[in-house]
């Protein structure tokens, strides 16, 4: 079980990112997948979080309407769409998914995780 997250970058306010996840030796269509992120000297966060049908999401208050969650089955793949980008959400960003369709996104839910994929949001 293998998740590779990637996308990150360096990236003016404002501007956009696309994060990726994909996952091998498994495949991710029964399973919830979710995106977390750790800022320098701060806890890790949920941040996003969708269900293996795409029927459920949750967005923390703090992206929500500018960030987008979607997957790709076909493709083993789950996507973040990042707007508006502001400094605040400069972090490491991490997928992961765990056993089950649906649950809360919060991190002691989730057993495997990607190595994460840096984003910096920087002038």
């Amino acid at each position: 079980v293998q998740l590779q997250a990637s996308g990150g970058g360096l990236v003016q306010p404002g501007g956009s990112l696309r994060l990726s996840c994909a996952a091998s030796g498994f495949t991710l269509d029964r399973n919830a997948v979710g995106w977390f992120r750790q800022a320098p000297g701060k806890e890790r966060e949920g941040v996003s979080c969708i269900s293996f049908s795409e029927g459920s999401s949750y967005y923390a208050d703090f992206v929500k309407g500018r960030f987008t969650i979607s997957r790709d089955n076909a493709k083993n793949t789950v996507y973040l769409q990042m707007n508006s980008l502001r400094p605040e959400d400069t972090a490491v960003y991490y997928c992961a998914t765990f056993s089950g369709g649906w649950g809360p996104c919060q991190q002691h839910e989730y057993d495997y995780w990607g190595q994460g994929t840096l984003v910096t949001v920087s002038s």
